[in-house]
């Protein structure tokens, strides 16, 4: 795509040349008005020197994504820097794993595009129309057996389905962790099919002395944690989701012991409050989903948090845990720690914070958006 000429008011000129990846709406003048949605961009400041290079969007709170700083262009062999650079660092990673995040957008400095591998099959995502084009590069050179590409959402029109570039990759792939086999829903799952970035909460659970234990896991999804907790010897294991589709995946793929597992289909807002308390449990994980996409949201998603996990509290058996998981950078870190802390009662204390995924890197402020805390009741 051939890049159009954007001069950049000062503030914005300076935000380019520090590093930072997104200019917002706010940085912009009304000039910009003119660019169509993924239009690519020269960024030029009051002196007519090019500083960078961009993607333009038309809507949402993040009007250009940054490609590149400098005058260079993007070109097909600075790509390829980015991307083996992205590969390398995830090789310790590769030993343990076949299920990684090979390309995290812009924490490896290639915005709006992922890439995850389960196995022999590579997923590519672009979150942006004008990113699409790299999507389909980045497919290229990172590719495996099958490869599928998930175009941007579009925020008008259809959405455009996902397509198939090479192999034949089935409906359900799969992967081994820890010499453990997942699944992973390519069909209909979450982001690319599941959540490579919870590895870190999954190892932790599976390490955990569970022994007989009773588990609570809400917002189960796929049930990779129930699983998780199974091998570490849990005896009884409630996963809660409002998905069906979920937790029959889960039932399907995640389960060995059918009869330590019990799956409800529910609305964990709704249903935990009326959970009798006679049964606490060893482990609760509480992994909501982001509830929120704009910084008018937060306040909400606070408030939301502090009833989810009052309500949570009185089903940890005393000497147990409970897992507390925020994924939107909406909530900073700090924020999310004070809220769940000021949530729950003063015989809880933090005990462990599980540390972001190497293929999961935060590049930038902006890209600290999973928090894993885990709390012990006394």
């Amino acid at each position: 795509m051939k890049p159009q000429r954007y001069q950049l008011k000062k503030d914005a000129a300076a935000i380019v040349a520090r590093g930072e990846p997104w200019l917002f709406r706010d940085h912009l003048s009304s000039a910009a008005g003119v660019f169509e949605d993924g239009q690519w961009l020269r960024l030029v400041d009051g002196a007519n020197h090019v500083v960078g290079h961009g993607i333009y969007e038309r809507e949402g709170a993040i009007a250009i994504r940054v490609l590149r700083t400098g005058a260079e262009p993007v070109d097909a062999a600075w790509l390829r820097t980015k991307l083996a650079a992205a590969v390398a660092a995830r090789a310790e990673l590769a030993t343990t794993t076949d299920g990684i995040r090979l390309l995290h957008g812009e924490s490896d400095g290639i915005p709006a595009v992922t890439a995850d591998r389960f196995g022999t099959t590579l997923v590519v995502a672009s979150y942006t129309a004008g990113s699409d084009a790299i999507a389909r590069y980045a497919a290229r050179v990172l590719a495996t057996a099958n490869v599928v590409l998930r175009p941007a959402r579009r925020r008008r029109g259809p959405v455009l389905p996902a397509r198939v570039l090479r192999g034949t990759p089935g409906e359900v792939v799969t992967f081994v962790e820890d010499g453990e086999r997942f699944a992973v829903d390519l069909a209909a799952g979450h982001k690319t099919g599941t959540y490579l970035d919870l590895r870190g909460l999954r190892r932790y659970v599976r390490g955990l002395p569970l022994a007989g234990a009773r588990v609570l896991n809400l917002f189960a999804y796929s049930g990779m944690l129930g699983r998780a907790a199974e091998l570490a010897g849990a005896a009884s294991i409630t996963q809660v989701d409002a998905s069906d589709r979920a937790l029959e995946f889960a039932a399907a793929h995640h389960v060995g012991d059918p009869a330590r597992h019990r799956f409800v289909t529910a609305d964990v807002f709704e249903w935990l409050p009326g959970l009798a308390r006679e049964n606490p449990c060893e482990l609760v994980i509480v992994d909501p989903p982001a509830m929120t996409s704009r910084k008018a949201q937060v306040p909400g998603v606070l408030a939301a948090y502090r009833k989810l996990y009052r309500a949570a509290a009185p089903h940890v058996a005393p000497g147990g845990l409970l897992v507390s998981a925020c994924c939107t950078s909406r909530v900073e870190r700090a924020t999310f720690r004070r809220t769940v802390r000021e949530a729950l009662p003063a015989s809880f204390t933090l005990e462990h914070e599980v540390p972001v995924e190497p293929d999961h890197p935060v590049g930038f402020a902006q890209a600290d958006y999973l928090k894993i805390l885990c709390w012990r009741a006394s």
